[in-house]
């Protein structure tokens, strides 16, 4: 599903003394099946433009088009639950989110709240805790007895319950380890392939968005500054700069090894595995 945002600003509490510009001017198109990262400080304006997407906020100018369906500014929209089942947000922290008796119960909770039958969420609930990493006997547990890890991995399943068509990413590996960060990203990644699902991930981790993203969305105080490939963006980290923003560590290694070996390699490596692949081509043309 694609999405595509017009001239959108968003202001918090308008008309009153605490009015503030959070979004302004926006424009930017989400094609289906891309994986986007949107990446600035805090305060940049990045989780109130997730919110927009669907329309758990809606615009003050400008207007938004997720689909077939068109968010104005200042028109009443109707049936954003229509909406809501096809972009599905995966909040910080979504374990907090759960609140059933039971894990299958949780994960059911949302198709069904959307009219589907019970025996059908329940296959969906099977088969999504078992993509999700857990063993399928967990249904029946609750879900405030297993690990902050597993009830991670429980809420993502009631998200994808809904069978979105869209997955909103919103910080989703605060407060892990690095090796369950790079668990639950590969899990992500695995599912925007087998799945096609168009993934915008909200994130601080420029290694993650390195690592996985098509594409850069780069927001600063509310407006968009930039927009491109990873290797582009990361290119250019004295504009980074500017923004409060760094590349990630295994650019900045790159940068400090060119300058040691008084060489520049063949372009920006966005992982390890890169740079070990250029640095070989290096020592195979003879330090050339």
């Amino acid at each position: 599903m694609d999405i595509a945002l017009e001239q959108v600003e968003y202001r918090y509490q308008p008309n009153t003394p605490f009015e503030r510009l959070a979004l302004h001017n926006i424009s930017l198109e989400i094609p289906s099946g891309r994986y986007i990262a949107v990446i600035g400080h805090t305060g940049s304006g990045k989780s109130t433009l997730l919110q927009h997407l669907n329309a758990l906020l809606q615009p003050t100018k400008g207007k938004i088009t997720i689909g077939d369906r068109v968010i104005d500014a200042g028109k009443k929209e109707k049936n954003l639950k229509a909406i809501r089942q096809k972009v599905g947000i995966v909040f910080q922290f979504p374990e907090h989110q759960l609140f059933e008796e039971t894990v299958e119960k949780d994960i059911c909770f949302g198709p069904m709240n959307f009219g589907v039958p019970e025996d059908v969420a329940k296959k969906r609930a099977r088969e999504l805790i078992r993509l999700v990493g857990l063993p399928e006997d967990i249904l029946a547990k609750s879900p405030f007895d297993l690990s902050g890890g597993q009830m991670r991995r429980v809420a993502i399943a009631g998200v994808l319950a809904m069978e979105p068509d869209v997955l909103v990413l919103d910080e989703p590996t605060a407060g892990l380890d690095p090796r369950g960060r790079r668990e639950m990203m590969d899990l992500f990644y695995e599912l925007h392939r087998a799945k096609h699902l168009t993934t915008i991930l909200v994130t601080h981790s420029m290694e993650d968005a390195a690592a996985y993203a098509d594409e850069l969305v780069i927001l600063h105080h509310g407006e968009l500054k930039r927009k491109g490939p990873p290797r582009e963006i990361f290119s250019d980290p004295e504009e980074l700069e500017k923004w409060g923003l760094s590349v990630p560590d295994i650019v900045r290694f790159q940068s400090t090894l060119e300058k040691r070996l008084g060489k520049k390699l063949g372009k920006t490596c966005l992982t390890a595995e890169e740079l070990a692949e250029e640095l070989q081509s290096l020592l195979k043309r003879g330090g050339r």
